[in-house]
């Protein structure tokens, strides 16, 4: 199971709801102790019709509410045999009729099936996975399309299926004539760098938690592109754009900030066309954006360790393991504690401004062995040490840093509902309009249930436990397909 790193706390007052609005609710008795137990809020983008799908082992609920939140229609199906298996992602066909994907513990198998809701009826297809060959390395939505991802287990491809209308179309995409060098200038090969530097999924329309934003690879899906990022070689980004239209993968390279000191640490983020790039060690600290097209930076900012850095809107914080955090008064012994680290960066726009929490998490230590000559690694459930230091910097839509009151997102008001109430479970969120949809079951009421939350603090709660987004947001307690 993955560590999720709670860069949060909360002070102690008062007990306070941060329900906002109950959208609706649905009779459903899922069994207590049900491993195989899911709920999925998606968004249907071409109708916008709302969908909630609960599953289990005995049978799947399907509810369709129109873009009101009315809802429009309903379907129970009983299946067997469904032991094991799990929703990893789902589409829409051109009929507006939804087709979820079931895949086994070992991804042998994918079971394609289609919802005809007017009929009341489904259809069952089967994909077979090559998993002699291939290893899945993760899976997308995007367009009411689902995408898997995968990795050729000896070839330097990467390779995308694209599940539409009941069709699948693979792409494979050739890293054989691109050069990979470490930061000792020595050659490696694509499956190297990738065995070494596990590719990390990054959601572009929800915050991502410091963690992830620490993966030396990661890969973002913008429409029709995915565009991965590999920060293995400290002195820069390498960034590949595989074009899932055209086939085509091109190449650009974002050169990391001079240091005085060579050694260094550094990372980088996609958002919005910019890269966002951090390099530091113990006596500095750089932060640069760049726009993705042109290459050029847009915005510069440096500190010494002797300096105040007048470009963060939260406190200088260390948290070890889950407990409160601390702050830390000098930038010398953040940049420090800093350096044992893995360092990176996530960012977040909001309304008005554009939010970046920039900091290093507890390094993973790493077993190595070799296969065919090929590296590969795993990792200890130890580390070298168990703190985080982070801040947050907020910059507004021409990259100028700016100071406002920090206010929670909607992520930290659900966090906190969710940290409240225990019988709300199998949570799931949908970014919908301009605020978020929890779906979750409520295992009291035996209702499936939907809350509305919205960025801010909620006037009518003086008393508001949440403080700044920086120390309080972490990653939804799910994982989206």
């Amino acid at each position: 199971m993955k560590k999720s790193l709670f860069l949060f706390f909360l002070l102690l007052f008062k007990s306070a709801l941060f329900a906002q609005t109950v959208l609706n609710s649905y009779p459903l008795d899922l069994k207590k102790y049900d491993e195989s137990n899911q709920i999925l809020n998606v968004e249907n983008t071409i109708t916008h019709d709302v969908f909630a799908f609960a599953a289990n082992t005995e049978k799947t609920t399907i509810l369709k509410y129109n873009s009101a939140l009315f809802l429009k229609d309903d379907f129970t199906v009983s299946h067997s045999n469904f032991k094991n298996k799990s929703i990893i992602g789902y589409s829409f066909s051109e009929d507006g009729n939804p087709t979820l994907y079931w895949s086994t513990d070992d991804d042998t198998s994918i079971l394609v099936i289609k919802y005809y809701l007017e009929t009341k009826t489904y259809k069952v297809l089967m994909f077979k996975f090559p998993f002699t060959t291939q290893q899945i390395i993760n899976t997308f939505q995007k367009n009411n399309l689902f995408y898997i991802l995968s990795k050729d287990l000896n070839q330097p491809d990467l390779n995308v299926y694209t599940f539409k209308n009941g069709i699948v179309d693979e792409k494979e995409f050739d890293f054989s004539r691109f050069t990979f060098q470490n930061r000792k200038t020595q050659f490696m090969t694509f499956n190297q760098v990738i065995n070494e530097n596990p590719i990390e999924k990054i959601e572009s329309d929800e915050y991502n938690p410091l963690d992830k934003g620490t993966k030396k690879s990661k890969i973002y899906m913008t429409t029709d592109h995915l565009i991965l990022t590999l920060d293995y070689n400290p002195n820069k980004t390498q960034v590949f754009d595989l074009n899932l239209e055209n086939n085509n993968l091109s190449e650009k390279n974002f050169i990391q900030s001079a240091t005085a000191n060579a050694k260094k640490l550094s990372n980088s983020f996609f958002y919005n066309d910019k890269i966002y790039q951090i390099n530091a060690n113990q006596d500095e600290l750089l932060f640069d954006v760049k726009d993705y097209n042109s290459g050029t930076t847009v915005k510069s900012f440096k500190v010494s360790k002797n300096d105040t850095i007048r470009f963060k809107s939260s406190p200088l914080l260390i948290q070890r393991d889950i407990q409160k955090p601390k702050e830390l008064k000098k930038t010398s012994k953040f940049l420090q504690r800093l350096s044992y680290l893995d360092i990176g960066l996530s960012v977040f726009k909001n309304s008005q401004n554009t939010l970046v929490t920039l900091g290093g998490v507890p390094r993973i230590e790493r077993m190595y062995y070799t296969v065919n000559d090929e590296l590969y690694s795993w990792n200890y459930a130890q580390t070298f040490n168990s703190e985080s230091v982070f801040f947050e910097s907020t910059l507004d839509r021409n990259f100028e840093f700016v100071n406002p009151q920090q206010q929670p997102l909607a992520a930290d008001n659900i966090n906190y509902f969710l940290d409240q109430n225990r019988k709300a479970t199998l949570p799931s969120i949908l970014k919908f309009k301009n605020y978020y949809i929890l779906g979750y079951y409520d295992t009291a009421l035996k209702q499936y249930v939907m809350r509305k939350f919205t960025d801010g603090f909620i006037p009518e709660e003086p008393s508001n436990p949440i403080i700044d987004k920086a120390v309080f947001s972490k990653s939804f307690p799910a994982d989206k397909p």
